[in-house]
């Protein structure tokens, strides 16, 4: 029997390497994404019971007014500045985004979402807004709407949600479970999108340009983001 030249099996080796490693490339890519559960999620995504869920993280404003919208969050916080106390509460029925430091609330924000305000964000496509505990998973300035905080959706929740809509039949199969939903701005000049409270998105929540400004030097990677109906 020839032995195979050992040219050829390095060949081998560097092929099957450069396989292993784009293919991890592309799980990660999928994964940052949204488009796929990452293999840490998986036990949680197909629990169906005594599974763990994220309590409520926010204590609730009373009313439907906008808390301090007037002042500078700076004047608000009288406390040392620590971007790790700050998380966000939004509450779709009330049109309202408030900003907490340290569980407690100092300012609100009017706030719209997509066009299909009513319900849980379940599929690609049905222009609502996802539900839920999330994080910012990135934050950057837009081209069209100001900046963009992009969330961690679809999270772990999402994709167990996603899954019982399928396995229940409320969802088809072949629908995706979307992505790339973020807090942002509005096209230049079009603040009144939000005073009418235009919903106006595919399932984002936005602000005017120079609320959704503020936010942007306040929160960071990691900060909550509590959706509520």
């Amino acid at each position: 029997m020839t032995k195979e030249p050992p040219s050829k099996t390095r060949q081998k080796i560097i092929t099957i390497l450069l396989v292993l490693v784009s293919g991890s490339l592309f799980y990660l890519l999928l994964v940052r994404l949204g488009l796929i559960v990452s293999l840490g999620q998986i036990p949680q995504v197909l629990c169906t019971q005594d599974c763990q869920l994220e309590p409520q993280f926010h204590t609730l404003l009373a009313g439907n007014q906008l808390l301090n919208y007037d002042q500078p969050i700076e004047q608000l916080i009288t406390k040392v500045n620590d971007k790790k106390k700050i998380s966000l509460l939004i509450e779709k029925s009330k049109h309202r985004l408030t900003l907490y430091y340290d569980r407690k609330p100092l300012k609100s924000y009017p706030v719209v979402f997509g066009n299909n305000p009513v319900g849980d964000k379940q599929a690609e496509g049905d222009s609502k807004t996802p539900e839920g505990i999330l994080r910012i998973k990135d934050l950057y300035p837009h081209s069209q709407w100001s900046k963009f905080l992009w969330l961690d959706y679809p999270n772990t929740q999402s994709w167990r949600k996603y899954f019982q809509a399928k396995t229940s039949g409320k969802l088809a199969w072949h629908l995706p479970i979307g992505g790339q939903v973020g807090i942002h701005g509005v096209p230049v000049g079009a603040d009144q999108i939000i005073d009418d409270r235009n919903n106006w998105t595919l399932g984002c929540p936005s602000l005017k340009n120079k609320d959704v400004d503020e936010l942007y030097q306040w929160v960071q990677k990691g900060t909550v983001v509590e959706i509520l109906p």
